[in-house]
């Protein structure tokens, strides 16, 4: 079964390609699940690739389901190519049995689409999506093919991610009937910019172990001098030599460019166009009138368009609507498809189809199908409706529909698709009469705006958030409801804590208390006065906070607001010490609370702060638990792209860092990737780490990237650390202490109080203080020394105020004073020279989890114990740090333990040196494509990395390999298993 139709014109060239696909279906019949996404530019080809792949699966006797993306402009429509199979589905009786199993399901097919998502309803949707796919797969195997994910919304692209992650490709039993499925999905190449939003899902799709990359690279002058012969023949006449060199030549690898070139060879149509718009429309002129005007109505509908609704739109006699769509079928403009519907043969057809329009008649057409669709309902028709009536200038009416289709996004758990449907809305508002609107009074424009807001922040927009959130206040007149502008303000003041613009939150918060009095008790005072406890607490004031933040919760408690309770706990934990007992105790009971309000922003807030609270206690396992839950509940109410997710992001990756999970921690970042717009720092910064710590020469150039643009605080946190440990690590110590002293200053606030991260970077930077120290006494230059030493003193003094105050006025936690201990050991080595015990401190200080900074201590303790002529002892912490160096692929830490035991002829290190592990992930992917003789601008493209990057990736791997050719590398890689022999054309 299909819900496309398959050409049946023969496929030219692309052998390769199509056995790469057909392997793909081989394994995933044999209940291995795969994915291939199909990459090339408009018009090479996918979707007749795709087309055969599908026809040879159909034949097969493989269930085929395909889904459509459409470019509907700015207008969002969740899940659209989603909803398009679920409807093949349910139009099939074999299927009802699985399809009722699967309730949530329904909500993309207008049942049950009233009733709004709870926090966990878009998790539901997504599992019972992939409950439904495999429980098709159970039935048959199953392909499900995506057509031009460039134009996807953001929801069907998390839902997607989470199929291809977490779902129907992840079930680990290999050969079960439930793993027969395939996912082909194909996009746009030459769409994707910089900025698209669908880059960042492809890079963390490539780097699943079951999707693959497949890009459809022009066809050369060979194969498309095939192509022409081959349609030529199905043509009515031979076409002179020099007329198919011409095809060919102007095609440029283009199959979409020949056929339009060759079908515009007709003698009546004069000659052959100078550009592929001039094609287009010459095939487009030589139907007769009425298909013309049955095409141009169709491209006004979008790619694809029903019978009945075509029908009604062009008001033609049935008999004529059929000639004319014949006609137009014959001639390849459209296709006709599964379900009595049209669409063009290629997006590009289309395109030039509308843009040929006059004004006048694509707004008369608009209006037509906008009111069309009006009359037949559904909630799922807001936003195409919305589109319509903007495109026909009935302003009113696109309002209306505007924010019907907000509503439904919002119930779908689409927060981006919200906000631009509400901005949408916000921007035809001036421009609709007030009697024309859903309501008239100033008032609503203002709550269409916080709504606004309040979707930006869900979608990690923060600073639109601010953006629309001051619009709405400079919408309050002085004789505004004083209910009204203290929640304008007290939400401005939220929004701007989350872009760390703490002085104005805190005027702003301070204003929307003093705007509405705490008796009579009211639930606006209470949220006025829970943002301002927030507030308070981040510019300096925790007596401030503590005492509104008790009086609040006292309110909250007699007007039975409980998610207001929840979020005053959580609050009054963080200002008492989240991570005492007492502090966890109250965290625990706000999370409780908050469970069933619906509150989500609440709910990821409270399971943040149990998170960070057991990470702070040192309780490093205990808080993945918390990440884990707090993740999924985001991932179900369509938030992970908010602030407490991110922070959840990167806690996690970074708790898995400091266990030592390295590998883990990388997987991580790539496959639980579920944050839109892409995460930055949030979701690379720990991963970073990792490799700098492998010795990968790109991670900082990496870093450096996260300072590009808008300046970030996680990206300054980030570029910092990596920035002053590689600096340390390359004996650079200007560099290093340069480094540590302008990423503190960038991070710390308006109020003046340091960043929490200053003790680590400042016990990175004396690393390399020490070093210089050291080695300026030993080449008898004392007075350099004597400087070294006194940075040292000044760096370490630093690290203690930060350590044992932090940010807030509270001592840090196991992990800053582990970083000060070892902040304390290199400034007595800057001073003296190593120091046993000072070191066996820092050693145990680390001994709380964090496995790699405590292998680095053991290094500097074994370098201590040898200086005090304690071999035996030295000896045994150098293989500890040795054994864990391996274990973790820390090339350079590797080397410095081996060049200490080499200089302090300490036991003979064991033999080999683990190169499987001295590679780091990319690297390994690099190298498999070095296998297959990619150059580096083409493993850039497939990795989504510049050809720079992949050289230098290629650079580190020739090193490391000790190779001195990209043939030798592959070779010595072979041989030592580092990738598998000869992968097969069909895998």
């Amino acid at each position: 079964m299909s819900n496309s139709a398959f050409t049946v014109t023969p496929l030219v060239g692309r052998e390769e390609e199509l056995a790469r696909l057909a392997g793909v279906l081989e394994r995933a019949r044999g209940g291995e699940a795969r994915a291939v996404l199909l990459a090339g530019d408009a018009g090479v080809g996918k979707t007749r690739l795709l087309d055969e792949a599908a026809a040879r699966a159909a034949r097969d006797g493989v269930t085929v389901l395909t889904g459509h993306c459409v470019d509907l402009g700015d207008v969002g429509l969740p899940y659209l190519p989603f909803t398009e199979v679920l409807g093949a589905v349910a139009g099939e009786e074999r299927f009802a049995p699985a399809l009722a199993a699967h309730p949530e399901v329904g909500r993309l097919l207008g049942g049950g689409a009233d009733s709004a998502l709870d926090v966990s309803g878009r998790l539901r949707l997504f599992e019972d999506v992939a409950g439904l796919l495999t429980d098709l797969a159970d039935l048959a195997p199953l392909l499900l093919v995506l057509e031009d994910l460039h134009w996807a919304d953001q929801s069907s692209r998390d839902l997607l991610r989470f199929l291809l992650s977490r779902g129907v490709l992840q079930r680990p039993a290999r050969g079960a009937p439930g793993g027969r499925l395939a996912v082909l999905a194909s996009y746009r190449a030459d769409d994707l910019h910089r900025r698209h939003p669908l880059r960042p899902l492809l890079a963390e799709l490539v780097r699943l172990p079951s999707v693959d990359r497949l890009e459809l690279r022009p066809m050369d002058d060979a194969e498309v001098t095939r192509l022409v012969r081959v349609l030529q023949d199905d043509g009515p006449r031979a076409l002179p030599e020099a007329t198919v060199r011409r095809i060919v030549e102007r095609a440029e690898g283009n199959a979409f460019y020949a056929q339009e070139l060759l079908a515009a060879t007709d003698p009546g149509a004069g000659g052959v166009p100078d550009a592929l718009a001039d094609v287009l429309l010459i095939r487009f002129e030589q139907v007769s009138d009425t298909a013309q005007q049955v095409l141009r109505t169709a491209a006004v509908a979008g790619r694809r368009v029903g019978h009945d609704l075509l029908r009604d739109a062009v008001g033609l006699p049935e008999e004529a609507l059929e000639r004319a769509l014949r006609e137009a079928v014959e001639r390849r403009l459209l296709v006709s498809a599964d379900g009595d519907t049209y669409s063009f043969r290629h997006a590009l057809a289309r395109e030039a189809v509308y843009a040929d329009l006059l004004p006048g008649e694509r707004a008369r057409l608009h209006g037509a199908f906008a009111r069309l669709l009006a009359g037949r309902g559904g909630a799922g028709t807001a936003a195409e409706r919305a589109h319509h009536y903007r495109e026909s200038h009935d302003l009113p009416e696109a309002l209306a529909a505007s924010l019907e289709a907000a509503d439904h996004a919002q119930r779908l758990g689409a927060p981006a698709e919200e906000l631009r449907h509400l901005e949408a809305a916000l921007g035809l508002w001036a421009s609709v009469p007030a009697e024309a609107r859903p309501t008239g009074e100033p008032g609503d424009r203002i709550a269409l705006t916080l709504r606004a807001s309040a979707a930006a922040a869900h979608a990690g927009e923060s600073h639109r958030a601010v953006s629309l959130t001051r619009a709405a206040l400079a919408g309050v007149g002085e004789d505004a409801d004083s209910e009204l502008a203290a929640r304008v303000r007290y939400t401005l003041a939220g929004n701007l804590l989350d872009v760390d613009s703490l002085t104005a939150a805190y005027a702003y918060s301070s204003e929307a208390l003093a705007l509405i009095p705490a008796d009579p008790p009211s639930p606006t005072w209470v949220w006025a006065a829970a943002t301002h406890v927030l507030a308070a607490r981040q510019v300096g004031e925790p007596e401030t906070a503590l005492k509104v933040a008790r009086q609040a919760l006292s309110v909250a408690e007699g007007l039975g607001l409980t998610d207001a309770r929840a979020d005053l706990l959580i609050s009054l934990a963080a200002l008492e010490g989240r991570s005492t007992s007492a502090g966890r105790a109250r965290l625990r009971q706000a999370r409780e609370l908050v469970r069933g309000t619906g509150n989500a922003p609440v709910e990821m807030r409270a399971l943040y702060h149990l998170a960070i609270g057991a990470f702070e206690a040192g309780e490093l396992e205990g808080c993945l638990p918390w990440l884990v839950e707090g993740l999924d509940r985001a991932r179900g109410a369509g938030l992970l792209s908010s602030l407490y997710p991110l922070e959840m992001r990167y806690l996690r990756l970074l708790t898995l860092y400091t266990l030592g999970r390295w590998d883990e921690c990388e997987r991580a970042a790539e496959q639980d990737t579920d944050a839109l717009p892409p995460a930055g720092a949030f979701a690379t910064g720990p991963v970073l780490y990792v490799r700098l710590a492998r010795g990968d020469a790109g991670a900082e150039e990496r870093a450096e990237d996260l300072l590009r643009g808008r300046f970030d605080w996680m990206g300054g946190l980030v570029a910092g650390i990596v920035a002053t440990d590689a600096a340390a690590g390359g004996g650079d110590a200007h560099a290093a202490v340069a480094r540590m002293r302008s990423t503190v200053e960038a991070l710390t606030d308006e109020t003046g109080a340091v960043p929490d991260v200053t003790v680590r970077l400042a016990a990175l930077a004396l690393a390399a203080v020490a070093d210089a120290a050291v080695e300026r006494r030993a080449a008898g230059a004392g007075a350099e020394a004597r400087r070294w030493a006194d940075t040292a003193e000044e760096l370490v003094e630093l690290a203690r105020t930060s350590a044992r105050h932090g940010a807030k006025g509270l001592p840090q936690g196991p992990e800053g004073l582990a970083w000060l201990a070892r902040a304390e050991a290199e400034a007595v080595r800057a001073a003296r020279g190593p120091e046993v015990a000072v070191w066996e401190a820092a050693v145990a200080a680390f001994d709380y989890g964090d496995v790699y900074e405590r292998a680095r201590c053991g290094l500097r303790f074994a370098e201590a114990l040898l200086a005090a002529d304690r071999r035996e002892e030295a000896a045994a912490e150098a293989r500890a740090a040795r054994e864990t160096a391996v274990r973790l692929g820390a090339t350079p830490l590797l080397e410095r333990v081996d060049a200490l035991s080499r200089r302090g002829r300490l036991a003979a290190p064991a033999s080999g040196t683990g190169r499987t592990a001295r590679l780091t992930a990319r690297e390994q992917d690099v190298l498999r494509l070095l296998s297959l003789g990619r150059s580096n601008r083409q493993i850039g493209e497939e990795l989504f990395i510049t050809g720079k990057t992949a050289s230098v990736h290629v650079s580190n791997i020739l090193a490391k390999l000790g190779a001195t050719s990209r043939t030798e590398a592959v070779a010595i890689a072979y041989r030592e298993g580092l990738i598998p022999r000869e992968p097969s054309a069909s895998g």
